[in-house]
């Protein structure tokens, strides 16, 4: 979803968000080395027959009591943003990495992430995030590793790869999950090795790491809310660890809501608000720009409203040279 920032001659308006979030401190949810502390062997209370699926897969079902489960369905809650009241967390598997050929995938996440923190100064920059898809797709994965090697972008996508969303916005993998039967979606909470990233825009076609500098590919720089693996290396440099399953009934709204903002177009000049923070940065002291980070951060988890992001970028930055920046962006684009 494109996010514009418009402006007229109060500088008022800014296109809205249909997802909203609350934080999650560095994408963090788990302590990568912590230990089951309960499972079920069985599927308990699994009354829809997707547990059986998935523990015949391979996967432990998280007692509703274990940490790990507390933990998953806190962060999963808060990333859903104002539909987590109406979400019901059904159950929460974890992936053992038992058998020879899911040893092999976790011990080629291990020698990659030692590989990337090498190359990158020490630190392998590895997340936590949400990977959305159908029931078969996600038992798959688990199964086989992820399989979308070669196949196109559409228009709304970010390069070729495998795209995956911070732990902090779980709405977004939950926007790309499929229903099943009994409409329950399923979710897989996996690793990601970022190393550094590279702004990979919508629409484009790229299919690999523009130089050897970068390792992987985010929608945004300064507030990344997707992350792009490319196909060379979706079975090294993901894990999948965890699948949640859930029912949220206002999903599907949000889901249209998606869909009908994908097609519509500004109808007023704009320009993106990464932009804007990128040319501001040219003018101010970190400080401040820190300060607009930080606010524009606190609107994508709908922590201020659109009003209130308008006049503390207003009062950091001056309108004197919001009104030059913009004059000049759009006199530049007019001319291109």
């Amino acid at each position: 979803m494109r996010e514009h920032l418009y402006w007229g001659t109060q500088m008022e308006q800014i296109d809205r968000e249909d997802q909203v979030s609350m934080t999650i401190d560095d994408d963090e949810i788990l302590d990568p080395g912590s230990e089951t502390d309960e499972v079920n062997s069985s599927n308990g209370s699994d009354r829809d027959g997707f547990g059986q699926v998935f523990t015949g897969n391979g996967m432990v079902s998280l007692g509703e009591g274990s940490k790990e489960h507390g933990l998953i369905k806190k962060s999963f809650l808060m990333g859903m943003g104002l539909i987590a009241k109406d979400t019901n967390v059904v159950a929460i598997h974890k992936n053992l990495n038992s058998g020879f050929t899911r040893q092999a995938r976790f011990e080629s996440f291990r020698v990659f992430s030692k590989a990337v923190a090498q190359k990158c100064g020490g630190d392998a920059n590895v997340k936590y995030a949400w990977y959305g898809g159908s029931r078969e797709e996600i038992s798959g994965i688990v199964s086989h590793g992820f399989s979308q090697c070669g196949r196109p972008a559409s228009d709304h996508s970010h390069g070729v790869g495998v795209q995956l969303f911070p732990a902090k916005f779980s709405i977004d993998g939950a926007l790309s999950s499929v229903a099943d039967e009994n409409g329950v979606r399923h979710m897989l909470l996996c690793r990601v090795i970022l190393g550094k990233p590279e702004v990979v825009h919508q629409g484009s076609k790229q299919s690999h790491p523009s130089s050897k500098e970068f390792d992987s590919g985010v929608d945004n720089v300064l507030a990344p809310r997707r992350y792009i693996i490319w196909h060379t290396f979706m079975n090294s440099h993901v894990l999948p660890e965890f699948i949640i399953s859930f029912k949220a009934p206002f999903l599907k709204e949000s889901q249209r809501q998606q869909a009908n903002n994908a097609f519509k177009k500004p109808t007023s000049p704009w320009m993106s608000f990464p932009t804007l923070i990128s040319i501001l940065s040219k003018f101010l002291y970190p400080s401040k720009m820190d300060l607009i980070t930080k606010c524009y951060q606190d609107f994508r988890a709908n922590k201020i409203k659109r009003p209130a992001l308008i006049q503390r970028v207003r009062n950091i930055a001056g309108d004197k040279l919001l009104a030059a920046v913009i004059k000049s962006y759009r006199n530049k684009a007019r001319t291109t």
